[in-house]
Order: structure tokens, then C-alpha cells, then sequence
């Protein structure tokens, strides 16, 4: 008789587990078992399922009577997966430049002194990006210059011809091979319609040149939507510094009146932070039997108001059902991307109230109180006060006790002045260290959870992996999120896991080895950092000559397809876990590895296993290295520095003083 096969692991935290035991006791589904249940189509999954047409829908399966097939029109394979994958990439594009053109209307409202509750947070940031936007600071008041950003950034939205403006911001050797592939974006909103028109029946049918196509609006996002939303949000709340907040379910609380905000845009989130410390909620919540008002996050909304204000994360994307499922929040409130429809049957069975605020998003059961950034902070009370109307209606909860520290909020601006000072700020010891071989490399470990594989293992096991070896992680949205729920984004992990070299370069600046980069959006900030690098000198004069990689070991979303394209594109060799989406076409997995690396320096591949993963990263950093004609990383060469053997050295001192002690004569009083 056959041997059973054992369970596979549904998550490696123990407060996720915890949840998922709850849930199945009450007999209340959730993602994890719903995956479970739902096998994927095998078809769609390969991308050989054409639906651009109602010929259709054609599913090319390749029989022994047919191996090669067509679709009704004669789409070939590769035709079909790169339309597909094009289709995926401009998806992506659109909610994460959307994003970004939320933020830059709140900026424009802000200057017409329309937005009720915000302010110009950073100043001196606004100066900096003005001139990216070809806006002359001097002279110029803030809000005078806020108005002639936004309306320069809007522009870029709508551009028609010529080039993007922060696609400057690139090194002078990657616009030239942008420009000479002609991929350079000319506006965001064209580059999405490009890619959706391109991609109706009967338009491109050459594989090679739709995912050309799909390069250049990949970048509209990365060196455009995406990097305006970074800028313009550190301009609204402030540019990120690090700070001590907690992650996990355990953030919740007994006593208090518990809203989780859930979604992407930090806008109305900034604001409910704010209502939660107003005297007149907390004195109201008292009155409800609540001893205060407790905000935290889930997923990039979390990070947000993780890294600017501390507000802790009660975890990341798989975790949205599972804080429900404790019985103790009184207000799920969402705005835009990753919010599961799941959660409107869900928070019926609690007493929850599931509040949906953007106009773009409703969600059939929910309470939906719409965000307008003119009346925002009269908004966010509402949403404060109708959870503490709530609190009374609490009925049996199940908090786990699991929690961590972590440190968030890394900016590219902090990473420079953590390495110089504020006269001396530069990412030059960042690359001498990669230069003498005491880092070997750098990772970008960034992306989802997907409950197909098991929740945040491979994040954790791939980046204690890159640890041990010295190399140097950042990480940004749920990624970060489920390594901070394990411990690994203070300092104390340093001792604890890194090879010698790291160990020493995280003693010596006094950063842990994992460095928060802040949310899913934010992934801009690494592009400029590798840009930073580039310029900075001794890695080459490209982002394709640093030794570094990008991954995204359990994607699932759009988005996480154009942030890997747009890095690919950048210059940059980058690693997708789960499963690949091209797979039903050989040609297409090539042109997206053998032909964008000839072609960028960059290139992207879906593998599995986190193992493979690791070792095709390691060997690629190895590889750039040796083209650098940098020394081979050797991790014998260090560890003999830093703080930890100071600390040595003062044991045996004091040792060798204590013996001498004991053999001297005692003085008389």
C-alpha cells in the first residue's frame, strides 16, 4: 500500500499556525486552506492559455498528434505567453504608477492648501528632487515649488513623446543602452496602453519584440510611477530613518480598541495615525469599557506607517484573515492592492468591520467610507470613531503572544549618511567593502507571501543563506515583514548569523544585515541605491556590473512581475521562487534570460527551489566579481576586527588584570 504524503507545511510562524488551527476548529476557510483545495490550471499557470479573443479561449497543450499547436488564429506558443506575461507587466505597471499618481494629487492639493491635515513633511527633499522634475528651486517657497512638481510630474503621466524625466537618474551607460533598444518610457500612461494594444488579437505576434515592448513600460514604473510615489510620500511624511516598532500577531490588544489599516497607499493611513493619538478618541474609547486605541498594519500599508512612525505590523500579506480570526479587531480598513475578497464573508463571523475608503476599490458586504484628501482628517476620525463604536461588540479573542523587534526605514538617503555623516555621506565604504571581499555581494530579497509554498520559508532560508556568506540583504514589503517576524532586521542578528565579513561591516556602522527598505513601492529606492553605486566608482560604471541580485522567492501579485522586469532591465540578474509563468514556452523563457542579458545585462528566471536559487546567486556574484578583477571572496581573510574581537581583547585584559590583582598585596585602609 502506498505511504501517504505527509501535510505540506503551511507556514513557518508560529502565530500564523496558531490561526490556521483556530480557523480550521471553527471550521472557517482561509487562503491557506483554500489553496489548498483549489489545485491551479496547469495551463494558465504555463501562460499557454490565450484569452485576447472570443475565438477562444485556445489552450495550446502539445499532444503526440499535435505537438506544436496554435491557437483558432494560428498564435503560436511563444506568442501567447509573452502576450501574457507583456499583459501580467503592464498590470503592475498600472497599480503601482497609480499609486504614485494618488500621491503626486495629494502634493498638488497641499499646494493649493486644499488637503485638510497634511503638510510638507520634508522640505529640503523637495528642494533635492525639484530639479529631477526640471523645476529651479531657488527663490521659491515650498508650496510654490510643490505646485510646479506635480504639475511637471502629472505631465509624466501623460507624456507622448520624448523621455521619461527621472529616467536620468540612471547611470550614463544604462540610458545609453535604453536608448539604444528604444525602450526608454515616454510617458506612464502611454507605456500601458502600448503594451495593451500591442497585445490585442491580430497586433505583435513576434515574442521578442511584445517583451520589448513590456521592458519599456516595466520602466515607467520602476524609474517613474513607483519612484515618484517614493519621493513625493518622503516630501508628504517624511523621508525614512531607523527605529525600534514590533511585528506579529501579538501586536494586537486585549484591552484596547484594535484597528488594522491593510492595503498600499499611505494617505488616509498617515491620518488615522494621527486620529489615534487625538485625546478626545482615546477619552471616548475609555467610555466604550477600552483602556485606549491600538493601530497596527498588514502588508505595505503596514510598512508605511511601520517606518515613519512606528506603528506596529500585525504581519504581512497572509496574514489579513488571520488577524480577523483572533476576535480582537474591531476595523479592518483597506485601501487599494492585495486586499483579499475573502475578508467581507470573514469579518461577518467576528464582530469586525470591514471598511473599504478608496474610490477605486469595493468590496460586495463591505462598509465603504470613501478617502477625498480635501476632508482627510475629518475622514480618519470617522473610521476611528466607528471602531470604537465597535469595541463593546467584542466577543471571545485568541491574541497569539508571538512578537518581534525590528528596525525599519532605511532610505537611500540614511544608507548615505550612515556611511559618512552628514558632510561626508557617500557609498563608498559600501563598495570598498564589496571591493576588498569583506561583503561579497548584495541582495535585494523582496516581494510577497503565496500560500502555494510555505508562508516565508523561503524568504527566511534564502536570506540566512546569503548571511552566512556575506552578503549584505535589503529587503521591502511582505518580504521584509517575514524575516522581521523571525528576528533577523535588528542588530543582535549580526552575531548571530553572518559570515565574518558582514559581521564586522554591521558592527562597525552598527546596522543589523538585513536593512528595511520600506514598502512593496519602494523598491525605487534600491534602483537608486545601485545607481548611487554605479556612479560612486570601483564596481564598474553600470548597475550590470555590481555584484548583486534580486529575488522574489513567493510572488504572486502583478506587480511583483514588473519590479522583476524593471530591474532585468536595469541591469540587474533577478531570481522568482513559486513557479513561472512562461513556462508552456521554451523561447520565451530564453529571450527573458539569454536575451535580455545580452541585450541589458539583466536578466529574470523562475526557479523554484530556494537552494537552486541561492547557488545561482552566489555563483553570479562570484562571476561579477571575477570580471572586476576583484579578489575571490575568501571569509577566512576577516573576522579578526570589529567589535567583537575588541571584546575579546578586553576579556583577556581583564583577565591578565584580574590575576595580577589577586597576586598583589591587599592596601591598608
Amino acid at each position: 500500500m502506498a505511504k501517504e504524503a505527509a501535510p505540506k507545511l503551511q507556514t513557518i510562524d508560529p502565530a500564523a499556525a496558531q490561526m490556521l488551527q483556530r480557523a480550521e476548529t471553527l471550521g472557517y476557510s482561509t487562503a491557506f486552506s483554500r489553496a489548498a483545495k483549489m489545485a491551479p490550471c496547469p495551463i494558465g499557470a504555463e501562460g499557454a492559455c490565450c484569452q485576447m479573443c472570443d475565438m477562444g479561449p485556445c489552450r495550446l497543450v502539445p499532444t503526440k498528434a499535435n505537438p506544436d499547436p496554435v491557437g483558432v488564429c494560428g498564435a503560436t506558443r511563444a506568442t501567447v505567453a509573452a502576450r501574457n506575461m507583456a499583459r501580467h507587466i503592464a498590470a503592475g505597471t498600472a497599480a503601482h504608477s497609480d499609486h504614485g499618481r494618488d500621491i503626486v494629487f495629494t502634493l498638488d492639493a497641499i499646494a493649493k492648501g486644499e488637503a485638510q491635515g497634511y503638510e510638507l513633511r520634508d522640505v529640503a527633499k523637495l528642494q533635492t528632487i525639484a530639479p529631477y522634475y526640471g523645476v529651479k528651486p531657488d527663490g521659491k517657497d515650498a508650496k510654490q515649488l510643490a505646485a510646479e512638481i506635480s504639475a511637471s510630474a502629472l505631465a509624466d503621466f501623460s507624456g507622448q513623446k520624448g523621455e521619461l524625466k527621472y529616467t536620468a537618474r540612471a547611470p550614463k551607460k544604462r540610458i545609453e543602452i535604453w536608448r539604444e533598444h528604444g525602450v526608454i518610457p515616454r510617458g506612464i500612461d502611454r507605456e500601458v496602453v502600448d503594451t495593451l494594444h500591442r497585445t490585442h488579437m491580430g497586433d505583435d505576434q513576434d515574442a521578442e519584440h511584445i517583451l520589448m515592448g513590456s521592458i519599456r513600460t516595466a520602466l515607467a514604473d520602476g524609474w517613474g510611477g513607483s519612484m515618484m510615489a517614493t519621493d513625493i510620500s518622503d516630501v508628504l511624511f517624511g523621508t525614512p530613518s531607523p527605529l525600534v516598532t514590533q511585528v506579529n500577531l501579538g501586536v494586537l490588544k486585549n484591552d484596547e480598541v484594535n484597528i488594522v489599516i491593510h492595503g498600499h497607499e499611505p494617505t488616509l493611513s498617515q491620518l488615522i495615525a494621527r486620529a489615534v493619538d487625538d485625546p478626545e478618541l482615546i477619552a471616548y474609547a475609555k467610555t466604550k469599557g477600552a483602556n485606549g486605541i491600538n493601530l497596527c498594519g498588514i502588508c505595505c500599508t503596514a510598512n508605511e506607517v511601520l517606518m515613519r512612525q512606528g506603528v506596529p505590523s500585525a504581519g504581512n500579506f497572509l496574514h489579513q484573515e488571520l488577524a480577523v480570526m483572533t476576535g480582537a479587531v474591531e476595523a479592518m480598513v483597506v485601501d487599494v492592492q492585495c486586499i483579499m475578497q475573502a475578508l467581507s464573508d470573514l469579518t461577518k463571523k467576528f464582530h469586525t468591520k470591514f471598511i473599504t475608503t478608496s474610490p477605486k476599490v469595493k468590496v460586495a458586504g463591505a462598509t465603504h467610507i470613501e478617502f477625498d484628501e480635501h476632508h482627510a482628517y475629518d475622514i480618519a476620525k470617522q473610521i476611528v470613531k466607528e471602531a470604537i463604536d465597535n469595541y463593546p461588540n467584542r466577543g471571545v479573542t485568541e491574541i497569539p503572544s508571538n512578537m518581534s523587534d525590528l528596525v525599519p526605514g532605511f532610505s537611500h538617503e540614511y544608507i548615505r549618511y550612515m556611511l559618512g555623516g552628514v558632510f561626508r555621506g557617500s557609498f563608498r565604504p559600501l563598495n570598498d567593502a564589496i571591493m576588498a571581499g569583506r561583503l561579497r555581494g548584495v541582495a535585494g530579497v523582496v516581494g510577497c507571501n503565496n500560500p502555494r509554498t510555505t508562508q516565508d520559508k523561503a524568504h527566511f532560508d534564502i536570506v540566512k543563506e546569503f548571511l552566512k556568506n556575506d552578503v549584505l540583504v535589503v529587503q521591502t514589503g511582505c518580504g521584509a515583514l517575514a524575516n522581521a517576524k523571525y528576528g533577523i532586521l535588528t542588530g543582535e542578528a549580526a552575531l548571530e548569523l553572518c559570515g565574518p565579513g558582514l559581521r564586522e561591516v554591521c558592527e562597525a556602522i552598527g546596522i543589523p544585515p538585513v536593512l528595511h527598505m520600506c514598502s512593496c513601492v519602494d523598491n525605487s529606492r534600491i534602483l537608486t541605491v545601485l545607481a548611487e553605486m554605479a556612479s560612486e566608482g570601483g564596481l564598474g560604471d553600470d548597475i550590470s556590473d555590481i555584484p548583486g541580485v534580486g529575488i522574489a522567492p513567493e510572488w504572486m501579485s502583478e506587480k511583483a512581475l514588473a519590479i522583476g522586469t524593471y530591474f532585468a532591465a536595469s541591469g540587474v540578474y533577478v531570481l522568482f521562487g513559486v513557479n513561472s509563468p512562461v513556462e508552456s514556452s521554451e523561447e520565451v523563457t530564453k529571450i527573458m534570460s539569454e536575451g535580455w542579458e545580452k541585450e541589458f545585462g539583466g536578466k529574470l528566471e523562475f526557479v523554484p527551489e530556494p537552494e537552486e536559487i541561492v547557488r545561482r546567486s552566489l555563483a553570479h556574484i562570484d562571476a561579477k566579481r571575477a570580471a572586476l578583477k576583484l579578489p575571490p571572496y575568501d571569509p577566512t581573510k576577516f573576522g579578526e576586527s570589529g567589535d567583537a574581537r575588541m571584546n575579546e581583547l578586553l576579556k583577556l585584559q581583564g583577565e591578565e588584570l584580574l590575576g595580577a590583582l589577586r597576586g598583589a598585596p591587599v592596601m591598608a585602609e
